[in-house]
């Protein structure tokens, strides 16, 4: 009898870890809110989603891929080899990326135009040097700046001028964010917030099961970037939305004058209006991010006249009236 007890204790003991073993492993892959952030392009990623799979390294290498192919600051990467005339054929990333970019140029009447690059360093260097490009090296850039002297055919593109320099910055990091975002997609995850340096993708629900509460920053002159008041908390259920501004990028001249970083490529000098923030919300993250730097471009006129011409665009601007106080337009719909 006393026996028969020890087997049956035994035999539970086992039952009881089975259970536990099975508890465990299944506690692994159970759906559950999952968080992580990257360094990637040069800035930081924000992804949380729920799901039971831990998509972390999966979704890394397909920014590492993007990144091979689009960044300026690989000497390896497909687009650098593109711009020292080594190759001009385009890889994935660069064939569905640079048409979309081109659209956005001829949309924005080149407003946005991703071979701005020579004028954006010439400024930017001349800004931390303290010494400013003079008008006779502008004019000389500027004949390096169009971007209908690039064209794409049958997967390769090809420059007028040999030296002209592609850079996709401008659109990079929201292409970026649109590559997890569909990813996230193809695995039936459909709560998910990805936000990449700023430029964001929202679906679904947040882990409240509420709306995605997005801020948008009040335009406080801060080259530090250290200051984040916010101006406006939007609730966005399905969307993609980027933000572009230059009150934390400006040089202050001896006469006292401000030059933005943005540099209108028609010009090729800085830009100079009342608009602070451009924040954009469209199909894609890509197409916003391109938009957001081109309203940032034209000002606030003009941005609402393309706007207003392009009915999947929304946006929230924030500018100075004559006064200098902050004011806002938006067309942004409540609980997008």
């Amino acid at each position: 009898m006393k026996l028969k007890k020890c087997q049956l204790l035994f035999l539970l003991f086992l039952i009881a870890g089975t259970i536990y073993i099975a508890v465990s492993n299944n506690d692994a892959s159970a759906v559950r809110i999952r968080k992580f952030s990257e360094p990637i392009f040069g800035t930081l990623m924000n992804v949380t989603y729920t799901s039971s799979e831990d998509l972390h390294d999966t979704i890394m290498a397909c920014l590492h891929g993007a990144d091979a192919s689009m960044s300026m600051f690989n000497p390896q990467s497909t687009l650098s080899r593109i711009n020292r005339g080594e190759t001009d054929a385009l890889d994935m990333y660069l064939q569905e990326l640079l048409p979309i970019a081109y659209n956005i140029s001829e949309a924005t009447d080149g407003a946005f135009d991703i071979t701005v690059a020579p004028l954006v360093n010439a400024w930017g260097f001349g800004f931390k040097n303290g010494q400013l490009p003079t008008d006779e090296q502008v004019d000389s850039l500027l004949t390096l700046v169009d971007f209908r002297t690039i064209k794409i055919l049958d997967g390769h593109v090809i420059k007028d001028n040999p030296n002209t320099v592609i850079d996709l910055s401008a659109i990079a990091k929201g292409f970026g964010t649109d590559l997890v975002a569909n990813l996230l997609r193809k695995h039936g995850i459909s709560d998910f917030m990805v936000e990449i340096g700023g430029e964001i993708v929202c679906s679904g629900n947040n882990p409240k099961g509420e709306a995605w509460h997005i801020g948008i920053n009040r335009p406080v002159e801060d080259s530090t970037g250290t200051k984040n008041e916010i101006q406006e908390i939007i609730d966005v259920h399905n969307g993609a939305m980027a933000t572009s501004g230059n009150y934390r990028n400006f040089y202050i001249t001896d006469d006292g004058c401000k030059l933005s970083h943005t540099i209108d490529p028609s010009t090729g000098r800085p830009v100079r209006h009342n608009l602070l923030s451009a924040t954009v919300m469209a199909p894609s993250c890509a197409v916003a991010d391109a938009f957001a730097t081109s309203f940032m471009v034209m000002g606030m006129e003009k941005a609402i006249t393309v706007i207003g011409q392009n009915p999947q665009l929304q946006a929230y601007f924030i500018y100075t009236d004559s006064l200098g106080n902050y004011r806002t337009w938006s067309s942004i719909q409540a609980g997008k």
